[in-house]
């Protein structure tokens, strides 16, 4: 995580019913709803690929690979529906958001241990988690979202 002062910046977005932030040091863009274009015999988490400025980028489905429920929104929540950009192992990827939050500051000191099991996402995926005043915010460890084979298969769609 990128530290300043025992602080770090996150940011926050919806995935069924819980809140989780990523690192904004580890968020390269976010997007809107866009089309992404289905791949034949891709893994099932696979949404498909999505075209930024000439880069093909793969589009993960969070909700498949963790067998998460939607989150049913509003109809003005769906214009802040879309998916994050995040760098990981020098290859870009998207992941599939309900609602992009806002970005907070998180302390250090207040990150406890994650339980070991949060809706269906295992301990293994998370860096911690923050007591909020209305729940928690789950923080994602990005670099363990893939095992290297799946970021080896995931190439393929990264060109």
């Amino acid at each position: 995580m990128a530290e300043s002062d025992n602080r770090v910046q996150m940011v926050t977005f919806q995935l069924g019913a819980e809140q989780y932030g990523i690192d904004i040091m580890d968020i390269k863009e976010i997007y809107g709803k866009q089309d992404v274009r289905p791949i034949p015999n891709a893994p099932s988490y696979v949404e498909g690929i999505f075209n930024l400025r000439g880069n093909i980028i793969p589009i993960i489905n969070l909700h498949r690979r963790f067998h998460i429920k939607k989150a049913e929104l509003q109809e003005e929540d769906e214009l802040l529906s879309g998916f994050v950009i995040i760098t990981l192992d020098g290859m870009q990827i998207g992941i599939i958001i309900d609602k992009v939050l806002r970005v907070v500051t998180v302390e250090t000191a207040t990150i406890q241990p994650p339980p070991q099991m949060i809706s269906g996402i295992g301990a293994e995926y998370i860096q911690g988690v923050v007591h909020k005043d209305e729940g928690y915010l789950i923080i994602l460890d990005i670099r363990r979202l893939f095992d290297p084979e799946e970021l080896k298969h995931l190439a393929i769609y990264n060109r």
